[in-house]
């Protein structure tokens, strides 16, 4: 089962950080098999504009580009294909771990000519297999903010390994539930807005518990036709 914080936050209100959530649903006996933070993992990496976008003097696929970080101009030698004079990017600068290459950038020369900085490809971030050319960001991208919480790529991602007997919790209505029991937040109540049906019910439907009280919070049946198998 998995879920993101912010999905979390909406049947929870709770000011507990990923890392108190994670503690707690484990003392609940919800294992935590893993979070994944891409927030942290690319917190260096900031948005940036390309000022000029120049042919290499010694390379004919390299240019190098003078790109505006929002705190200081840099000059970066790039060799993506759709590197161009007035596009917004995602910068890193020397010391940056870059995770799609499994290193740590540096100052480099690259065929005489210094590149202080990488323009990045969504392959070099690990946010897809795309590696055919760097990141081409919208006009309205903000030149110098962080790109993750830019991108919504900032939100934790909780995967917790469920037993057969918490079925309550394969959703996270049941998970925040939980957690609203063990003082960590106060649970929403959601009420599930209503979808008008289009045709009769062909299925016909008895809620009988006799003189059972029901402990069901809900029951629903929904017959969809017209979908595409595509």
């Amino acid at each position: 089962m998995k879920t993101t914080l912010a999905w979390l936050k909406t049947h929870l209100e709770t000011h507990a950080a990923v890392e108190e959530i994670v503690a707690k649903l484990t003392m609940l006996g919800l294992e935590v098999e893993s979070v994944e933070n891409r927030g942290a993992a690319l917190a260096r990496f900031r948005v940036a504009r390309v000022v000029s976008a120049e042919p290499h003097p010694n390379a004919d696929k390299l240019r190098v580009c003078i790109v505006d970080t929002g705190a200081e101009r840099v000059q970066v030698v790039c060799g993506a294909p759709n590197a161009r004079t007035g596009m917004k990017s995602v910068f890193s600068a020397p010391g940056t771990f870059i995770p799609g290459k499994n290193m740590t950038l540096a100052v480099g020369t690259i065929r005489g000519v210094e590149s202080r900085g990488m323009l990045c490809s969504a392959a070099e971030l690990q946010i897809s297999d795309d590696h055919e050319g760097i990141l081409d960001l919208p006009d309205d991208a903000p030149v110098g903010k962080p790109y993750a919480p830019w991108a919504g790529l900032d939100d934790p991602v909780i995967e917790i390994q469920l037993t057969p007997n918490r079925a309550d919790c394969t959703g996270v209505n049941g998970i925040a539930r939980d957690l609203a029991a063990a003082d960590m937040g106060k649970f929403k109540e959601n009420t599930v807005k209503p979808v008008k049906g289009e045709f009769p019910c062909p299925v016909s439907v008895k809620l009988d518990f006799g003189s059972t009280p029901s402990l069901c919070p809900g029951f629903a049946l929904r017959l969809v036709r017209g979908g595409s198998a595509g």
